[in-house]
């Protein structure tokens, strides 16, 4: 075992796999509501995201938004939100995962003219804070501190 590794084995880290895929994003396995699903680890994303259309197979109870949303060449996207969703990566969870929820396809559009898989949605930056997340981008693994109950 590595040196960082143990470090933060040490202070209650999971270690998680990520799989870089063809447009060089790093893909990982999650399931939310106790649904498996295929995300994007999206360190620039603000917030967590799940595709429109997901709402059901997620169980999620989703409400109207006043937010838009951007990124990936949209602008103002209509936004629902789902809060209080529970979100496990690996051995890692939280049962206050908000999300927003909007329409991926444009993600997904380019994604599969990269030959890559289609994802369910994007983990971002707000799941990797409240993991205290570490990167290693030369392994591909993410870490996240084991949450308190």
């Amino acid at each position: 075992m590595k040196r960082l590794e143990k470090i933060l084995k040490k202070k209650k880290y999971i270690k998680i796999k990520l799989k870089k895929i063809t447009t060089n994003h790093l893909e990982l396995k999650a399931k939310i509501n106790g649904v498996k699903g295929n995300f994007i680890l999206d360190t620039g994303a603000s917030n967590s995201c799940v595709s429109l259309d997901l709402i059901e197979y997620f169980k999620l109870d989703a409400q109207e938004s006043e937010t838009k949303a951007a990124g990936a060449g949209a602008i103002d996207m209509e936004t629902q939100q789902s809060e209080n969703n529970l979100l496990k990566i690996g051995d890692w969870k939280t049962h206050k995962c908000h999300l927003v929820l909007f329409n991926l396809s444009h993600v997904n559009t380019a994604l599969v003219q990269h030959k890559a898989k289609e994802v369910h949605g994007i983990i971002g930056a707000d799941v990797l804070q409240k993991g205290k997340a570490f990167i290693d981008y030369n392994k591909n693994v993410l870490y996240l501190k084991k949450t308190k109950k």
